[in-house]
């Protein structure tokens, strides 16, 4: 893209949206100075407050209500869509139309029907359609993967995945599109989708599925008064709702490796508000991270002297991924977190879009393609759910 600069764009004003909106802003004084200027046009959302707030809090420059008055503005070119998992489609297929790049969050969209259109849509695009997978870009999940890669731990043996949250721990927080849809778009979809590609991001392709478990724990929610927005609670009604999905998930996994893997998921898992713990155990070794100590690892090596062998904590620096020129101060013992998982997103989307080549760019987000296989692997965990958890193979 030969440009002097590059508008950028939010539809929806969430939680997440927030954390988009934020990344772009940031994302310009992430290592050098390479991008064209960045101009933070507008933020879009259908609750107008919600987008008028985030607009002003961010500094962009105005607000929209719909997505429509997005996709044609001249003065956008690249777009996160930050909205319900069901509105996906219809707006990224209508601003990859108008020649927007596109950032979509995870998952894809609400059904594989329309994942696999959008990532048709996204092949005949002219422009860089991407699917944001944050996790990817922390610096110790990313440094684990190194460890692996690079034969220091070994051959994966076996990979744990807890994702506990307690989002919708209170029985008394309003019902909204979170709690509606197929089994499976509840807790898996949400939580389950970070957990499932991270496993793949680590120990290789999947090739089965098993032992799939669903529970709805909390079967009503009272309907809102207002307007929900991301996890927030709001004020709610005495009429109730009946919700549809998953609270709790869990599943194993076999790799083409050989290896075997455990995913955990929840949203109603009180005190941990958001709670992803991975470990991975190798031939020569294992390493644990935690989301709630995010600016650190755990690493167990069996080389050495047995009787000194156990977990060592390493602080993540200057050495580690995306830490060296990326963090003001980029020295160990300066904590950072999932924040800044959207910052390394978002300036990997400008740097592709800008046309930077790869050499000189951070990792590349993962394209459309990947979005679609993480909800094939979902839909496996779900069928294996439905015929009482057999064992679901993955088509090749």
């Amino acid at each position: 893209m030969a440009t002097s600069s590059i508008g950028v764009a939010v539809i929806g004003a969430g939680m997440a949206g927030k954390a988009h909106a934020a990344a772009y802003r940031n994302a310009p004084a992430l290592y050098e100075s390479v991008l064209p200027s960045v101009r933070l046009v507008s933020i879009a959302d259908a609750y107008e407050p919600a987008g008028q707030a985030a607009a002003k809090r961010f500094g962009y420059s105005r607000h929209d209500t719909t997505w429509q008055a997005i996709a044609a503005a001249d003065d956008i070119d690249v777009v996160s869509v930050v909205v319900a998992n069901h509105l996906h489609r219809e707006i990224v297929e209508g601003l990859l139309s108008a020649g927007k790049h596109v950032l979509c969050e995870k998952p894809l969209s609400d059904t594989l029907e329309s994942a696999r259109a959008m990532a048709s849509a996204a092949d005949s695009a002219s422009t860089v359609a991407r699917i944001g997978l944050t996790f990817r870009r922390s610096p110790g999940i990313a440094y684990i993967r190194d460890l692996i890669q690079t034969g220091q731990l070994g051959k994966v043996l076996h990979v744990s995945i807890r994702y506990w949250t307690d989002y919708a721990a209170d029985p008394k927080s309003a019902i909204s599109w979170r709690f509606k849809g197929p089994s499976g778009s509840g807790a898996l979809a949400d939580v389950g989708s970070h957990a499932s590609y991270l496993a793949e991001f680590l120990a290789g392709t999947v090739t089965e599925v098993g032992g799939g478990r669903f529970a709805t724990v909390i079967p009503q929610r009272p309907k809102p008064v207002g307007v929900v927005s991301g996890h927030g609670h709001a004020e709610v009604s005495d009429d109730y709702d009946t919700v549809d999905n998953d609270d709790y998930a869990t599943f194993s996994l076999a790799f083409d490796s050989g290896a075997a893997g455990t995913i955990e998921v929840s949203r109603v898992a009180v005190g941990h508000a958001n709670d992803l713990q991975i470990e991975v155990f190798a031939e020569r070794g294992a390493a644990k991270f935690n989301q709630t100590r995010p600016a650190e690892i755990e690493l167990f090596l069996t080389e050495g002297d047995p009787a000194q062998q156990g977990y060592r904590r390493i602080p993540l620096g200057n050495p580690h991924p995306y830490v060296a020129g990326g963090m003001p101060i980029d020295v160990a013992g300066v904590g950072f977190g999932q924040n800044e998982g959207f910052l390394f997103q978002a300036r990997a989307f400008l740097e592709e879009v800008a046309g930077l080549d790869e050499s000189i760019s951070l990792p590349r987000n993962a394209g459309f393609a990947e979005g679609v296989h993480n909800m094939e692997l979902l839909a496996a965990v779900a069928e294996s759910e439905r015929l009482g958890g057999a064992v679901v193979r993955l088509d090749d």
